[in-house]
């Protein structure tokens, strides 16, 4: 090895990348901390990491592996301690006999060499792999799992571009700040880069399991000592601005994270459990949320019907669906969409999730009695053109709505049914009369959301003819279908990102009649499909067709339907 590091001076020297002087200033630095001369040139910034791996190709010989395209099996993980991953920056991709080959930033660090040997008791072959790379492997594949050492040696590459808001006061998150605080940061930083919407943190009977939701799947991502369960909730009601020494009942707060430049809107709440605090904490990234109805999943005719609602003068438009299906960003979008200096746009909301400029946004306050049918008849009088009412959840809500709707406003609310037709007969249950329905609503939107392929590791699939044979639309049909490999973009699901899919309900003066006489819910909807809707399945279908989607998530997220 000390002879390839003369030789890795000279070929560096002579390849023309770096002066003779750079490779000096480069190795007597080295001889100081003990870093190896690549790791040196890549952290000092001497050379581009493309520049790093080209030179290690094509002059010394070692080859170099692209781990965002690679998808590495568990069982290679478990050989290498999180420790020894973290520490000399490697990761185990295969095993061939007696030999693990090692992804490296650096691949004459003979340290980390004799460390991997030690701990797996096998031979190296090594390859390079770019600092970036190495980093988002280890973040994906080890997560925030080991001791707490090994969780703050990992965060301090982080803990420099993370900060707190509590109240007005920012606290910044750095080295000199405790584990716990370390950790919470850690947790909050992944999931960030993991593009989670909300992170849990659930006490069992034996450890602390740490779970994401990503793409509206969960994933258990690390499982801390049942002891660090009470430091962790008390660090985030801290953060939270909330009453540590009260546990017995349910709270909520709220923090201000800052990470690289972005403000994420962390929304805390805890609930007693038989083995403590159950925290989930929900994270809101105001930089991606989609304002676009062009960007949310709308196909083409039911965009062009559905801005043409929006453009109503009057009327109500009810978004349906259950949690979490979207309702939010689309009712945002539309509200981005009809923005204009003539308009006049108030809403109510719980919670208000995402400020907007030109539009007067309301929050309800059960405790001071501002309730959504409180606040709607407090905004009648505000002269409003358009009012958004987050939802409908009872009959005084409900009427308040309809009559702002009849009395020449354009109103906006979701409420909570499976199908589109289904919301109409939930307002009759609400005690709503039917003639007051049909004439105020304008339409009716179902939506749910489904996860996009991985476009980085998308490739063509045969699907059985026994699962194709369930569509009208796919039967005698010589489509091709998609599907994700697995690859490190994805975290190996196949997936990444979401998308909506939608039934959209135009009124129409036969489903008046229908809503008059008390019609069921199911003859409104096949007199819904004859006027042109496309049900939930079947636009969902079309982005299988299209290459966006698979069967498999259509029929999850649809299965009830």
């Amino acid at each position: 090895m000390a002879e390839k590091k003369k030789d890795l001076r000279k070929a560096l020297a002579t390849s023309g990348l770096l002066t003779a002087e750079q490779v000096k200033i480069a190795t007597d630095e080295g001889r100081k901390t003990g870093e190896g001369l690549i790791r040196i040139i890549l952290n000092r910034k001497m050379l581009e990491e493309k520049q790093v791996l080209a030179f290690l190709e094509e002059e010394m010989g070692i080859p170099h592996v692209s781990l965002s395209s690679y998808l590495i099996d568990q069982k290679m993980i478990d050989l290498l301690p999180p420790a020894i991953a973290r520490k000399f920056g490697v990761i185990p991709l295969f095993s061939v006999e007696n030999t693990i080959s090692m992804a490296m930033i650096d691949p004459f660090d003979i340290k980390a060499i004799d460390e991997v040997r030690t701990n797996t008791k096998c031979g190296v072959e090594v390859f390079a792999a770019t600092p970036t790379e190495i980093n988002q492997a280890i973040s994906q594949y080890y997560g925030v799992s080991g001791t707490i050492e090994e969780v703050i040696s990992a965060e301090e590459k982080t803990s420099e571009k993370a900060a707190v808001m509590v109240g007005k006061t920012q606290i910044l998150v750095g080295m000199e700040e405790a584990p716990i605080t370390k950790l919470i940061n850690l947790l909050l930083v992944q999931a960030i880069q993991q593009r989670a919407s909300d992170v849990h943190i659930e006490p069992e009977e034996k450890r602390t399991r740490v779970r994401y939701r990503i793409d509206g799947i969960m994933h258990e991502v690390s499982a801390t000592p049942t002891h660090l369960q009470s430091p962790m909730v008390s660090r985030i009601k801290v953060m939270g601005r909330m009453d540590i020494a009260e546990t017995r009942v349910p709270q909520d707060g709220r923090i201000e994270f800052k990470y690289e430049n972005r403000s994420i809107d962390v929304r805390v709440s805890t609930f007693p459990t038989i083995h403590g605090e159950a925290v989930v904490m929900r994270l809101l990234d105001k930089q991606s949320m989609v304002f676009s109805l062009s960007d949310i999943g709308f196909s083409d005719e039911n965009l062009k019907k559905f801005e043409a609602l929006a453009k109503r003068p009057y009327g109500i438009i009810m978004v349906t669906g259950p949690t979490g299906s979207g309702k939010t960003t689309t009712l945002y979008a539309t509200l981005q969409h009809i923005l204009s200096p003539e308009r006049n746009i108030v809403t109510v909301e719980d919670p208000v999730e995402y400020e907007m400029a030109g539009i007067r946004q309301s929050q309800v306050n059960v405790k001071a009695g501002l309730v959504f049918a409180t606040a709607l008849r407090s905004i009648l009088r505000q002269d409003p053109d358009v009012i958004l009412v987050g939802e409908i959840r009872d009959f005084e809500t409900a009427s308040v709505a309809i009559e702002a709707a009849l009395t020449g406003h354009l109103v906006f609310s979701t409420l909570h049914t499976n199908d589109a037709p289904g919301s109409l007969t939930r307002l009759e249950d609400m005690g709503v009369e039917p003639f007051l329905i049909s004439s105020a609503t304008a339409g009716v939107i179902a939506q749910r959301l489904v996860r996009k392929i991985c476009q980085n590791c998308k490739a063509e699939v045969q699907v059985p003819e026994e699962i194709v044979n369930q569509f009208e639309t796919l039967k005698g049909k010589n489509y091709k279908f998609y599907h994700g490999k697995g690859c490190m973009a994805c975290g190996g699901t196949g997936y990444r990102g979401r998308t909506g899919i939608f039934e959209l309900l135009v009124m129409t003066d036969e489903i008046r009649n229908l809503v008059m006489s008390k019609t069921q819910t199911g003859k409104i909807r096949d007199s819904a499909i004859a006027g042109g809707m496309r049900v939930l399945r079947e636009d969902g279908i079309q982005k299988v067709i299209a290459g966006i989607t698979t069967i498999d998530e259509v029929m999850r997220v649809t299965q009830l339907d």
